[in-house]
């Protein structure tokens, strides 16, 4: 049977002072910003007879570049938020930022506000490398960013990616042992993937050979280990782990709103999941705001996509109390997935082994 999960709350930001080439995410360059967050508090009170009296456990603010609103912005945004939600008494509550837009004075205003854990988009303490990537900031600005935030926040992440143009694996943990000596409490390290409908997609870098890349991931990962960050999850490591991360890949509820937002929620009277999605374009958003819901028809394998993701797995009651569904309905492909190496069982935990992380769309895949 279905039971409620913890709830979140994702707010998309979607614009940024340039949108980079390697960027599928709905994010647009400038734009008409005015009514953007009267129209979030309005989208957000029309999800409300989802929830009830339910409480907020996080909230991420992503983009785009969210830190490019103003205190003026950010200040009317939490305000309307605490009048229409409950926050759980040790929310955590996420800011992506960009090092090229971080302001001290408006970061301190910022954790006044609220927010208590920012995540700096570095991708790269090499210059070259952020030219290619088209980012806005320098390695040293990058620096300099980390180093103030970790005045600002106790909780920070450090997003960085490897398999860059050019980049050998010497390169790659030179990047890497300059964000652990930040000390973050957080490290998302993540292969650069081109996507469809990118500038990349159009012109693409030339990437290091694939067994090359893949170097650089296992050695990555073993440096990030021996500074006591933790893997999580497929691309997070970490000294304290995300709340929020933790509620999406568990396949726990959000709420989401903004431009292009999407949020999936428990309706416990009915025993079943729907999801929202909102207008994309941000002036369609501003001015129309329209909601389509679905039905969520295959839980288990939506399940799948998420609890697999994370290294310790799940415990066959979480699947159940997520779901609504049980264990023996999916015994043939658990079956399946333990014989070809890619699972395992402890007790009633289940969780990918080595090959099914590397391997996660083939495990993933088992269950559809």
């Amino acid at each position: 049977m279905l039971e409620l999960p913890p709830l979140s709350l994702y707010i998309h930001y979607p614009w940024c002072v340039k949108k980079c080439p390697y960027c599928d995410f709905n994010s647009h360059e400038n734009g008409d910003k005015s009514g953007y967050i009267e129209e979030l508090l309005i989208d957000l009170d029309e999800d409300l007879s989802y929830i009830q009296s339910r409480s907020i456990h996080s909230i991420f603010i992503g983009g785009g570049t969210p830190s490019l609103m103003s205190e003026k912005d950010l200040s009317q945004l939490f305000t309307g938020l605490r009048q229409k939600l409950n926050f759980d008494q040790d929310i955590e509550i996420t800011l992506e930022t960009n090092p090229g837009t971080f302001e001290i004075e408006k970061f301190k205003a910022f954790k006044k506000i609220g927010i208590n854990r920012l995540s700096i988009g570095v991708q790269s303490f090499n210059n070259q490398n952020l030219k290619v990537l088209g980012r806005i900031h320098s390695a040293q600005e990058a620096t300099k960013a980390c180093i103030e935030a970790s005045k600002i926040f106790d909780n920070f992440n450090i997003d960085l990616m490897y398999g860059l143009q050019g980049q050998s694996t010497v390169e790659c943990l030179s990047d890497l042992q300059q964000a652990i000596d930040l000390n973050p409490t957080h490290i998302s390290f993540y292969q650069l993937t081109i996507e469809p409908n990118t500038l990349f997609a159009k012109f693409p870098p030339l990437l290091p050979k694939d067994d090359d890349i893949w170097s650089m991931g296992e050695a990555g990962v073993n440096l990030l280990e021996q500074h006591g960050f933790s893997r999580y999850e497929v691309s997070a490591y970490s000294k304290q782990p995300s709340k929020h991360n933790i509620n999406y890949w568990e396949f726990g509820d959000y709420l989401g709103i903004g431009a292009g937002a999407h949020g999936k929620i428990t309706l416990i009277d009915d025993q079943k999941m729907i999801r929202t999605l909102k207008s994309k374009a941000p002036k369609d958003y501003i001015e129309n705001r329209k909601k389509t819901t679905e039905p969520i028809d295959n839980p288990a394998f939506e399940f799948m996509l998420n609890a697999l993701r994370l290294k310790e797995g799940f415990d066959e009651s979480l699947f159940t109390s997520r779901t609504g569904g049980s264990i023996p309905s999916i015994h043939d492909k658990l079956n399946q997935a333990k014989d070809l190496g890619l699972l395992k069982q402890r007790g009633s935990k289940l969780y990918p082994t080595q090959k099914g992380f590397d391997f996660l769309n083939d495990l993933q895949a088992l269950f559809l």
